[in-house]
């Protein structure tokens, strides 16, 4: 078998995904089908981090918004990710893989505190790193937290698994003529305001200079085709 295609990766999914149909909480079945993704890209070689929103439990701007002061619910929405990121860590030891998670919230009780050379060192020794309560900050999504994290590990790539297959001109939901990208520019993506990742984490990706691969995680084993190289969903980077 080839190589895969990238050595270290980013994966971001949202907190949503891992409710799968409910919608809200978590789908033990959704989060088995990624783990086994996972496990099985650890054993081709490939460094994975891991970031997960925290959308299934609280989102604290859309959650919090005329009701709490903004930096309180943005804290809550920090704690959503940190029961995600434990969940999702228990299903991967549960499959055999070895699993850190570190939190931009000092959580010392339950897991490491982010320290980027720690983090690396686990990747370099096949451990999965898990990337808990954003960037530890307020008025910063996951998303953002993702790009960060991918810029401070060196991933060769972040994996943008989302609900949708790629990035397209308009709302594939709303309008049937709208228009699926194989490959856009960070400049297009902003100019346009589509909705990739909020501007924020896609300018931070623009000055990094660090890919974005666009898929559905409706089927996780896109992971494995991304990193076999197969043109799955869009990918996002300078021209």
């Amino acid at each position: 078998m080839e190589g895969p295609m990238y050595k270290r990766v980013l994966l971001k999914i949202s907190g949503e995904a891992l409710a799968g149909a409910k919608h809200m909480g978590l789908d033990f079945d959704v989060i088995g089908s990624v783990c086994d993704v996972i496990k099985e890209a650890v054993a081709m070689g490939v460094e994975v981090g891991v970031v997960i929103g925290g959308g299934n439990f609280w989102r604290g701007l859309k959650d919090g918004n005329g009701k709490m002061e903004r930096t309180r619910a943005d804290h809550m929405g920090m704690l959503a990710t940190a029961m995600n990121c434990l969940a999702m860590a228990d299903v991967l030891e549960q499959k055999g893989v070895d699993v850190r998670v570190q939190t931009a919230v000092e959580m010392r009780a339950v897991a490491e505190p982010y320290i980027r050379s720690r983090a690396i060192r686990h990747l370099e020794k096949g451990r999965v790193v898990i990337f808990g309560c954003g960037t530890g900050n307020p008025y910063f999504s996951t998303d953002t937290a993702a790009v960060l994290r991918a810029a401070e590990i060196n991933a060769d790539v972040i994996l943008l698994a989302k609900n949708i297959d790629g990035v397209y001109n308009a709302d594939p939901n709303k309008d049937s003529n709208a228009v699926k990208y194989e490959k856009i520019s960070y400049d297009d993506v902003l100019a346009q305001h589509l909705q990739v990742m909020d501007s924020t984490a896609t300018s931070l990706s623009m000055d990094n200079r660090i890919p974005i691969r666009v898929f559905a995680l409706k089927d996780p084993y896109n992971i494995i085709r991304v990193l076999k190289g197969e043109n799955i969903g869009t990918i996002v980077k300078e021209d």
